[in-house]
C-alpha cells in the first residue's frame, strides 16, 4: 500500500457544512481535525500562560496517557506581540464538537484549568458550561484554508500502532542475528 501526502482546500464560507451541536462540522482533512485560535492575554498573564506550559509537560512525564482522551497528534501553543496575544493549534482525531467535550471532562476530572483562562473573554464557568466555552473558541478561532498531511487521514491510534509494530518487528530482526 502506497501512501501519498494529499492536501485540502478548505472554503471560507462554512453555510454547505452540516451542523453539529456546536456549529458547523469542518471536514476531516488530511491533516485529521483541528483548529487554531488567536487571543488576548490577560494583562500581566503571559508568565503564568508560560508556567502553564511547564506545569502541562511535568503533568506528561508523570502520566503519559494523561491528555489521551483527546485523540491529539499535536498541539502547539505560541504567545507573540510582546507576549500580548496567545496562539493554540491543535490537530486531532475526533470532530470539534466532541473534541471540545472530552477536553472539559478531562480537565474537570483531572482537576487541572485550561491555560486559556490567561485569555481575556475566556468563560470562567466553562467546566459547567460548555456552549460558552466553544463560543469563545469559535469567536477566536482561525480556519485554515489549506491542510497538508504527509500521511493523510491516519488517526494517532493507527501511527502508534504501526511504531509498536516497527519496534517488534525491529526487535525480532536483532534476536534473529
Amino acid at each position: 500500500m502506497e501512501i501519498k501526502p494529499q492536501a485540502m482546500a478548505i472554503p471560507r464560507s462554512t453555510d454547505h457544512l452540516e451542523k453539529g451541536k456546536y456549529g458547523p462540522i469542518f471536514p476531516k482533512t488530511p491533516a485529521c481535525y483541528g483548529f487554531t485560535i488567536v487571543a488576548n492575554v490577560k494583562p500581566g498573564r503571559a508568565d503564568t500562560l508560560r508556567g502553564y506550559g511547564q506545569s502541562l509537560a511535568e503533568a506528561l512525564k508523570g502520566a503519559p496517557d494523561l491528555l489521551a482522551p483527546l485523540k491529539l497528534h499535536y498541539l502547539r501553543w505560541v504567545l507573540f506581540d510582546d507576549d500580548t496575544r496567545f496562539m493554540y493549534q491543535g490537530i486531532f482525531d475526533t470532530d470539534f464538537d466532541k473534541y471540545t467535550e472530552d477536553a472539559v471532562v478531562l480537565f474537570t476530572k483531572s482537576g487541572i484549568n485550561t491555560a486559556f483562562e490567561n485569555l481575556e473573554g475566556f468563560p470562567m464557568d466553562w467546566k459547567t458550561n460548555a456552549a460558552a466555552f466553544v463560543k469563545f473558541i469559535r469567536d477566536h478561532q482561525c480556519t485554515s484554508f489549506l491542510e497538508y498531511g504527509e500521511y493523510p487521514y491516519f488517526t494517532s491510534d493507527e501511527i502508534k500502532k504501526a511504531l509498536k509494530l516497527k519496534a517488534s518487528f525491529t526487535e525480532m530482526l536483532e534476536q534473529m542475528q
